[in-house]
């Protein structure tokens, strides 16, 4: 049989291709599409849904800090250049956080009205000025600027939608999910040795554990518990001093099976405006593998506790107390902690859950 493909086959080819081209939705982000939110918020979905994306990932590099900036001129230079010149008619976009961390929202303001559908998504309190750039660009103008002109924003709590909802009336929250199926859940809750902490995040959160060290020795002193840190391989120098600190480097290929080795894990946060913009996606990893949970109730994190049968700690100097209660629980008290986690992650964080919601307000489908 030949293996010519005849124009039947090719104008069949060529309806899948436009069909597909017709169904895929630009992003645009000032971060790479493999860092946190971009990946969490937009790229996990599509890729669930198995929706084609376009990414437009500003100068592709790691982090839009300035010092990251300033040593790229030529790529931000780059990026600039693109975005202005990029048509955004007859297309559904998403804008992740910012399309540029330069600028005070002119560039997104036209990505966002000129699309056929805009959705703004953001998963942080960007509005907040908690470094230089916010400072030098006013973040908060920049977010006034930006939100009015998206079809939908989504918001990724109830706080972030509180403010987002003084200059949208198109305000929807929808929490940051996982695919349950996609970590490995515990089956025994005993220790085999010391008990073993987990506390997971990017090197930028590792600030909220420092309060919590001098609780933490206690506890490695008194029960010999250790903390696995899962983060870049290079983090804060004051976390890496504490004897009992083991750093794991974070692998998307490894995360899974690194949550599974730990007996409990830990989400602490301090209480500031910052930090209530927080989304708790690591509380929904850490229920979607079965672990037992201690965190601050700031932010989304305080609901997820409730949920996930976790115990919430208002203060630094109680922290001993609430990780001693749960390594001396029985291991039967820690397994209904993991079972109703994982439940709850599969009822109010999972993309089943939240896929018709989505749907409609990111790609604007009814």
């Amino acid at each position: 049989m030949s293996g010519r493909r005849g124009p039947a086959a090719a104008s069949a080819r060529t309806r899948s291709e436009k069909k597909a081209s017709e169904r895929a939705v630009d992003i645009f982000t000032s971060y790479s599409p493999q860092t946190a939110a971009p990946r969490v918020r937009v790229g996990d979905w599509l890729r669930h849904l198995g929706i084609p994306g376009v990414w437009h990932s500003y100068a592709g590099l790691p982090n839009a800090r300035a010092r990251t900036l300033l040593a790229n001129p030529w790529d931000v230079m780059a990026a600039e250049v693109h975005l202005r010149r990029t048509s955004t008619r007859s297309k559904r976009i998403i804008v992740s956080r910012e399309a540029t961390p330069l600028g005070i929202g002119e560039v997104e303001k036209r990505l966002l009205a000129d699309a056929a559908y805009a959705a703004f998504d953001f998963d942080d309190a960007i509005f907040i000025r908690n470094s230089v750039g916010r400072r030098i660009f006013d973040c908060a103008k920049k977010f006034r600027r930006m939100i009015p002109a998206a079809d939908v924003v989504i918001a990724g709590n109830d706080n972030l939608a509180e403010v987002a909802g003084r200059y949208s009336q198109r305000v929807r929250v929808i929490p940051s999910c996982v695919e349950p199926a996609q970590y490995v859940p515990k089956s025994d809750w005993g220790f085999r040795g010391e008990p073993v902490v987990v506390w997971l995040g990017s090197p930028w959160t590792e600030e909220y554990l420092l309060p919590i060290l001098p609780a933490m020795a206690e506890v490695n002193k008194r029960t010999g518990a250790v903390l696995h840190v899962i983060s870049a391989p290079r983090g804060v120098d004051e976390v890496d001093a504490w004897p009992f600190v083991k750093r794991i480097p974070w692998s998307p290929d490894r995360v899974a099976a690194d949550l599974l080795s730990a007996d409990l894990a830990i989400a602490p946060l301090t209480d500031t405006p910052y930090a209530r913009g927080k989304c708790a996606y690591k509380l929904l990893e850490y229920a979607a593998t079965g672990l037992p949970i201690v965190g601050s109730p700031v932010g989304a994190n305080a609901a997820a506790l409730e949920r996930f049968d976790g115990i919430a700690v208002g203060q630094p100097d109680d922290w001993a107390d609430a990780l001693l209660m749960v390594i001396g629980e029985s291991s039967s008290r820690r397994a209904e902690r993991g079972a109703r986690g994982l439940r709850m992650v599969q009822q109010h964080y999972s993309f089943d859950a939240w896929e018709d919601a989505w749907r409609q307000a990111a790609l604007g489908e009814s």
